[in-house]
C-alpha cells in the first residue's frame, strides 16, 4: 500500500511517501502565506522527484496547523498523534518525544504500541521554539545554522533569565554590548530554550528512550542543552524534521 503524509507547519511544509512501510522519499519547503498552495506544491514536487503519479497514492493524511487546508487529503489528524506515530515508526522503543517546531513545542509520552499516553504543549508563546531562535540569530547577526557548532565551543554559557522572546532579545543585545563572546551568548540562548522545554517534559514525565523531532532537532546545541537539563540521552533521526509527515503517512495505512 502506498500512502502519503503532508505536514503544514508555521514555517515549513513537509511531505513523505511510504510504500508497504518503507519510506520512498521526503521533502521540505517553506510554507509561505498560502497553506493550501503549500500542501499541493510540496506533494506535487515530491511525486515529481519520485517519478510517481498522484493516482498511485492510495491514502493521504494531513497534519500540522494547516492540515485542514489540504483539501485533497483523505483525513486530517492532529500533529500530536502523528508525531507519536512517526517516532514509533523510526524507533518502536521510544517512549518520550520532544518536538520543537517553528512556533510551538510539545512533549509527548507514548505507549508501547505507539499511541499517545500524555502530552504538554506550548503554543501561546514563542519561547522555546524555532521562532525564538530565529529572533536571537537576527540579534546576534549570525546564521542560525551556525548556532549549534558555535555553542559547543562555549566555556561559560551566558545567563538569559527572561522567558519572553522580546525581553530575552533585549538581554542578548545587552550582553553583546558588554563584550560577551558569541559562543557564550548562543550557549545561553540554547540553555534558555532547554529550560523552557524541560519544564514541560517534567510535567508529563520523561521516560527513556527519548527522541527529539522537528526542525530545531538539527541544532546540536539545543539537543545537548536538553540532554543536560533532563539528564538523559536524546536520539535524533535524520528524518527528525519530517517526523510529523512521516507519522501522517503511517496513520494513512490504517484508514
Amino acid at each position: 500500500m502506498i500512502t502519503a503524509g503532508i505536514d503544514i507547519g508555521s514555517i515549513t511544509a513537509k511531505a513523505v511517501v511510504l510504500s508497504d512501510d518503507r519510506m520512498l522519499g521526503s521533502k521540505v519547503a517553506f510554507s509561505g502565506y498560502n497553506a493550501q498552495q503549500a500542501g499541493k506544491g510540496i506533494f506535487d514536487d515530491l511525486l515529481k522527484e519520485l517519478e510517481m503519479d498522484a493516482s498511485s497514492i492510495e491514502k493521504i493524511v494531513s497534519t500540522g496547523y494547516g492540515r485542514n487546508s489540504v483539501t485533497f487529503a483523505d483525513k486530517a489528524i492532529t500533529e500530536i498523534i502523528c508525531h507519536g506515530a512517526g517516532a514509533y515508526y523510526l524507533n518502536p522503543e521510544v517512549r518520550t518525544v520532544i518536538d520543537v517546531g517553528g512556533q510551538d513545542s510539545k512533549v509527548l509520552t507514548i505507549h508501547s504500541n505507539g499511541t499517545v499516553k500524555d502530552f504538554a504543549m506550548n503554543d501561546k508563546c514563542a519561547a522555546g521554539t524555532g521562532r525564538f531562535l530565529e529572533v536571537m540569530a537576527r540579534a546576534m547577526e549570525s546564521d542560525l545554522d551556525d548556532f549549534g557548532p558555535l555553542s559547543l565551543r562555549s566555556g561559560s554559557p551566558s545567563k538569559i533569565s527572561s522567558i519572553c522572546t522580546v525581553f530575552a532579545e533585549s538581554e542578548v543585545i545587552s550582553l553583546i554590548a558588554k563584550g560577551e563572546s558569541r559562543e557564550n551568548i548562543i550557549a545561553g540562548i540554547h540553555e534558555s530554550v532547554a529550560s523552557r522545554i524541560s519544564s514541560m517534559a517534567r510535567r508529563v514525565g520523561v521516560k527513556e528512550p527519548v527522541m527529539m523531532t522537528g526542525g530545531v532537532a538539527r541544532n546540536i546545541g539545543v539537543v545537548r542543552a536538553l540532554e543536560r537539563a533532563l539528564g538523559v540521552s536524546i536520539e535524533v533521526s535524520e528524518f527528525a524534521q519530517v517526523n510529523g509527515a512521516l507519522g501522517a503517512a503511517v496513520m494513512a495505512v490504517n484508514l
